[in-house]
């Protein structure tokens, strides 16, 4: 239009109505707790099981679930024991999560990260 049309409004009232949006955003979004299981690289098949049950029950709440393998004393020269019981355990968890990383050493511990699957894929 000639000459251009504008608007005369109310600033404060402008920033008020902006910051009732972003809190109805904010309202909406689901924030994602990281829930941390520790393990040992000699663990027992009944305490691996009550583990694993953890570790669904908590991809089933929606959290991401980092598993930890925690080595004592001259533990750490056998990594590949931690490797092997992290794979065991993402493989069993597979149905309820992805695995996002491969096995990391930091240190005495190694650990892997478990993200929930969607909602719509645990329906099925």
């Amino acid at each position: 239009a000639v000459p251009p049309v504008c608007k005369l409004m109310d600033y404060g009232k402008y920033k008020f109505e902006l910051a009732k949006k972003e809190k109805e955003q904010r309202k909406h979004q689901k924030v994602i707790n990281v829930k941390e299981i520790r393990i040992t690289p000699n663990i027992d098949e009944h305490d691996f099981n009550t583990k694993l049950t953890n570790v669904i029950k908590f991809l089933k709440l929606g959290d991401k679930v980092k598993v930890t393998v925690r080595f004592r004393g001259r533990e750490v020269t056998h990594s590949s024991l931690g490797v092997a019981l992290l794979e065991r355990l993402g493989q069993c968890a597979g149905e309820y999560g992805t695995v996002e990383n491969r096995p990391k050493l930091e240190g005495r511990s190694m650990f892997i990260f478990i993200s929930p699957n969607s909602k719509s894929e645990q329906t099925v």
